[in-house]
């Protein structure tokens, strides 16, 4: 019997080349000040991720297609906050904030028009994942008191779509790719 092909799906906010390339600086910065081994997230798989959907059949992939046509929102302007970090399982992420409250919102409602399908998101913060780490020489007291000296330009952007991507994994890394766009009134 055949085995159902199965894509790793998530619903995502993309970031303006203005912004990617203020991330990129902090990410150089990071690269220069502090030495631990990680993985710096490639500019162009930077995002937000408001909903990580797994890995999904074509059929949920269709149904979540339908559901998140239905989203009718207006288009926002956002702009980087702070950078910080949180240990996740046996590894630490350093992110940059987007503040505002309508990323919230926006993600609430793409909670709620999934949530036959998938169970809601408990701990939901407006974050673009910039660094990964496993492993970290520094203690993480020591880290965050770094990060908050880090200051991203107030860059103010446009939020007038969000889409749901795939992400293929490969030894190199992993491939972001559209599938849909929703746009925002």
């Amino acid at each position: 019997m055949e085995r159902e092909k199965l894509t790793r799906c998530f619903v995502a906010l993309d970031l303006s080349r203005q912004v990617i390339n203020e991330i990129r600086r902090i990410q150089f910065q990071l690269k220069k000040q502090i030495k631990f081994n990680c993985k710096y997230t490639e500019p162009e798989n930077l995002h937000l991720t408001l909903k990580f959907l797994g890995e999904i059949n074509d059929k949920a992939i269709d149904d979540v297609k339908k559901k998140l046509k239905e989203i009718e929102f207006s288009n926002f302007d956002v702009s980087l906050g702070e950078v910080g970090a949180f240990q996740s399982r046996q590894s630490y992420v350093i992110w940059v904030e987007l503040n505002n409250k309508f990323i919230r919102k926006l993600q609430k409602l793409v909670d709620n028009k999934l949530k036959d399908l998938f169970k809601s998101e408990h701990r939901f913060m407006g974050h673009i994942t910039i660094v990964r780490s496993k492993k970290m020489k520094l203690p993480s007291k020591e880290l965050k008191s770094y990060l908050s000296t880090i200051k991203p330009k107030k860059i103010k952007f446009n939020i007038n779509k969000f889409f749901l991507k795939k992400s293929e994994l490969f030894e190199t890394g992993p491939v972001y790719s559209d599938l849909e766009s929703y746009g925002l009134l």
